[in-house]
């Protein structure tokens, strides 16, 4: 159990609602902890929120949007960080094996075990999941809050639907390990977890604490294959098929003729060319035993 009188600071976004809130503080309290509870409407709040706290530990509660928004502020305070997933895709959640809502997270903070987990940067922001270009950067442009908030996944298969009938290929080079591969590709995606795109696994063996960074770049030349690599997404088994390159490394750099978006942990935040570096063990997070 958590030693008692720590102090908790819960930043949430407060978009989510907080019906769940009463509900998760009772548990947290139950496990002696004393919670600031701390609605915020941006994620430069919830960085300054962070950054003037006198907490043990910091909980933060929101989508992996919101979580990518306070990773600045996560990695200066250096405190322990408790995640409960409140969003449409909660792929930092699903990494850690945590219960996919908030009340069945607050169980893991309020059991106390930790891990550290790595951190990756795209050109020096950080991201705890995906960095990738392509496909779920235009994926990321189409889906709107609004749509999220209605239909939940289900929003992701109608916007990919919507991506892929308007889907080209685009040319890129590669450097990884010292060396250079050029290529015409639909995407190309650099995990530092596993999961992306709301479950979607980078590959069946990635961890968040192996202080790799992994990348796939679909190659299929023809759009009906992409789609045929689909069923494969979900294990990880896409890296398999020929069609599929891959590359693994502590640093890796992806170059486009010209600048085009780069979505981090489903957000649109930086664009080619871009650097991508790996911090092992940055963060220590609340994580099931």
């Amino acid at each position: 159990m958590i030693p008692p009188a720590r102090r908790a600071l819960l930043i949430r976004n407060e978009a989510k609602g907080g019906a769940w809130v009463a509900e998760v503080m009772a548990r947290l309290a139950a496990a002696g902890l004393v919670v600031e509870d701390t609605p915020t409407a941006s994620c430069e709040a919830a960085c300054a929120a962070i950054a003037g706290a006198s907490a043990d530990l910091i909980l933060v509660a929101g989508g992996d949007g919101t979580l990518n928004g306070v990773a600045p502020a996560l990695l200066e305070a250096g405190k322990p960080v408790g995640v409960l997933p409140l969003g449409t895709a909660n792929d930092l959640a699903r990494t850690l094996g945590l219960p996919l809502d908030a009340a069945g997270a607050a169980e893991v903070i309020a059991d106390g075990a930790t891990r550290r987990i790595d951190v990756g940067f795209a050109n020096g922001r950080p991201f705890f999941n995906v960095a990738s270009l392509g496909l779920s950067a235009e994926l990321a442009a189409t889906l709107d809050s609004g749509a999220k908030h209605r239909f939940g996944r289900l929003s992701y298969a109608l916007a990919a639907l919507r991506v892929l009938m308007h889907a080209k290929p685009f040319r890129a080079a590669i450097a990884a390990e010292g060396e250079v591969a050029r290529t015409h590709t639909y995407q190309i995606a650099v995990g530092n977890g596993r999961y992306h795109g709301g479950g979607v696994a980078v590959s069946e063996d990635a961890e968040i604490d192996d202080g790799e960074l992994v990348l796939y770049s679909l190659e299929p030349g023809s759009l009906w294959k992409v789609v045929a690599l689909a069923p494969l997404f979900r294990r990880g088994r896409h890296l398999r098929w020929r069609e599929v390159r891959t590359a693994s490394g502590t640093a890796l750099e992806i170059r486009t003729p010209s600048p085009m978006p780069v979505n981090l942990d489903g957000e649109l935040a930086t664009e080619t060319p871009l650097a991508l570096t790996v911090r092992p063990k940055a963060v220590e997070v609340f994580a099931p035993r």
